[in-house]
């Protein structure tokens, strides 16, 4: 019989480990670097600029980064990871409860970007497929966070949790974009943006309660339309 010989253990090459621990954490340096200059310099800062403002040459910023693009996106990902997911997961988080939940998630995403106007128009000025989808990555992330959440609150009072998905990124999506509309042309002031994001969440969230948040239950309620105040019909 043929004898075969014990596998033969494959070593990690640790040489090419720490190369790539260092790649990552030299990328994070430029990019906080990075995200200084934009603060410093505004949103219509060249690479050229960057570079100066890090101390380092444009040949450094292209051996970590392909181009303006690349840059542009790990600076949406690094604030998003740093900053923008770990706020929101407090909110979420937060002892609160009800109305006062409701608006305080709103208002820390509302005033988590609005406190990053510079880096927020950087970002949002490039339109390559690979930040889109840094930004849709981070939508997903905080509406899934919302989601669970929901059906938590939803589970623990007997209602029906079949909605809570949608519903969530229904709110996150539609703050955002809201926000993103906002932050492009402020005509009224954050606290307004935020109360009125609320008013409509809110009475969104009431509604779902009052059926429990059975779509069967909603489906076979009538829909009148609401009535307008006293005032209002004067």
């Amino acid at each position: 019989m043929a004898q075969h010989s014990p596998p033969v253990a494959v070593k990690t090459d640790g040489r090419k480990r720490r190369w790539h621990r260092h790649k990552v954490e030299r990328r994070n340096e430029l990019v906080d670097g990075t995200l200084e200059a934009i603060r410093r310099l505004g949103s219509n800062v060249s690479m050229d600029e960057i570079a100066a403002e890090i101390g380092v040459s444009k040949t450094v910023l292209y051996r970590y980064f392909v181009d303006k693009n690349d840059l542009t996106t790990a600076v949406m990902m690094r604030f998003a990871q740093t900053t923008l997911i770990p706020n929101m997961a407090a909110a979420l988080s937060s002892n609160l409860d009800g109305y006062a939940l409701t608006r305080e998630i709103i208002r820390v995403y509302v005033e988590t970007v609005a406190a990053e106007p510079e880096p927020y128009r950087f970002v949002m000025a490039n339109n390559s497929a690979s930040k889109s989808k840094a930004v849709a990555e981070s939508e997903q992330i905080i509406a899934r966070m919302l989601a669970v959440m929901l059906r938590r609150r939803m589970v623990s009072v007997g209602m029906d949790t079949g909605g809570a998905e949608p519903w969530a990124f229904h709110i996150v999506g539609g703050v955002q974009l809201a926000t993103h509309s906002w932050m492009s042309h402020p005509r009224m002031s954050a606290d307004e943006l935020i109360d009125y994001l609320t008013m409509l969440s809110w009475s969104a969230l009431c509604g779902i309660v009052e059926v429990g948040g059975s779509l069967e239950r909603f489906r076979s309620e009538a829909h009148p339309s609401p009535e307008l105040p006293p005032q209002l019909l004067d």
